[in-house]
């Protein structure tokens, strides 16, 4: 009798989960042997096209329609079934009204995003094998994190995630790019299907789309710039709609934050302690100020930069997470103690004047706007599908 495995063995710990998530520990084992099979389809329909032709024709596709594309092979145009139906409970008020109070946050969404949502998908020790498999780590992490901040950006600016949005579209290159990635990941011998699942499945997107939407939440609040019962709302409705686009099954989609707490208390208690290739991408991510620093003043200013950032990051993730990460304790902490109650106290403040609100919405649109205009250096982020060739 052949036996089916049910889930990897990543997925641990199991019975002291069962104590507060029951039968549902079990149902969630299969989402770590799940790909996106409309996107799967979709890459291998395209991987005997040239990348040129590959990438223009899905271009084409996002721009004009699927049907402007007669050549579109049946698994793309399937795909786009799905991407171009919009499901009765989006409602896209919402979805911008999410967007809007998040860029409102200005520079602590992206502390939050950089110092606690990246951290904490690295702590996975499955999770962030797929990253480690690109073989590209330090010198990567500028533009990874320029790219990641241009899609946060896109998805949240009023009217990108409709049709025709830089949002939408970056959803659904990001989603070509992740089945892309899977597809290579599955025919690399180094790949442990058995330990690890699939390469980017379902629970771990679901995970991701949590890092982006209520974990953000979660660390905007410890740094003193909490939204209001609305906002979070909206904010977590956005990111549920992004998740649909995205790929995500729609059982992990989650509409509301105790939804979405549960979630991610079930993900995080059902996996081990962050391992050495975590250490290293959070140890690359926090020294990326190094990078391009000359001696001398640059040098100091990166040194200090850094040594905030640990505090901070330490702050965000836990005691727990930044122990095992091998994170510094230092007297930065207090800093990050003052910071937050003078944010905290401004934010009272300043809600209490009409027009700000307006005023930190510009404000913060154009700071991610200058951040990731820098940060690209000119070179748009294309999210396109990678030439993946995996190692033997």
């Amino acid at each position: 009798m052949v036996s089916v495995m049910k889930a990897p063995t990543r997925y641990v710990k199991l019975d002291a989960a069962r104590l507060r998530h029951g039968e549902r520990v079990d149902r969630f084992g299969r989402f770590f042997l799940a790909g996106d099979p409309l996107a799967d389809a979709a890459v291998d329909s395209l991987s005997t096209l040239p990348r040129e032709a590959r990438d223009a024709l899905v271009d084409r596709a996002l721009r004009e329609g699927i049907d402007a594309v007669p050549e579109a092979p049946d698994a793309l145009r399937a795909l786009f079934a799905q991407l171009d139906h919009v499901p009765f409970w989006v409602d896209h008020g919402r979805v911008e009204r999410g967007g809007r109070a998040f860029l409102e946050s200005g520079l602590l969404g992206g502390l939050v995003l950089g110092a606690m949502s990246l951290v904490a998908g690295y702590c996975s020790p499955a999770g962030n094998k797929p990253l480690m498999f690109s073989g590209r780590l330090a010198d990567d992490v500028p533009r990874r994190l320029a790219e990641t901040s241009r899609f946060v950006e896109v998805v949240s600016l009023p009217g990108e995630m409709r049709r025709r949005g830089d949002g939408f579209r970056a959803c659904v290159k990001v989603r070509l790019m992740h089945a892309s990635v899977r597809r290579g990941l599955l025919r690399s011998p180094r790949w442990n299907l058995d330990a690890w699942g699939v390469p980017i499945n379902q629970a771990d997107s679901a995970g991701t789309m949590l890092l982006f939407s209520s974990v953000v939440v979660e660390g905007l609040e410890k740094l003193g710039h909490e939204m209001s019962a609305q906002e979070v709302s909206d904010f977590l409705h956005l990111w549920r709609y992004a998740g649909y686009l995205l790929g995500v099954d729609a059982e992990l989609l989650c509409a509301t934050r105790d939804e979405c707490d549960a979630l991610w208390n079930l993900l995080s208690t059902t996996q081990d302690p962050p391992d050495d290739d975590a250490r290293a991408l959070a140890r690359a991510l926090m020294e990326s100020g190094r990078i391009g620093a000359r001696p001398g003043r640059e040098t100091d200013a990166a040194e200090a930069r850094i040594a905030f950032g640990y505090a901070l990051s330490r702050h965000l993730i836990g005691d727990e997470y930044a122990d095992h990460l091998g994170f510094p304790r230092s007297r930065w902490r207090h800093a990050i103690d003052v910071f937050r109650r003078v944010n905290a106290e401004a934010l009272g403040r300043l809600r209490a004047l009409p027009p700000v609100e307006r005023l930190a919405f510009e404000a913060g649109r154009r700071y991610w706007h200058e951040v990731t205009a820098t940060a690209l250096r000119g070179t748009p982020a294309g999210f396109s599908m990678p030439e993946v060739r995996p190692a033997p």
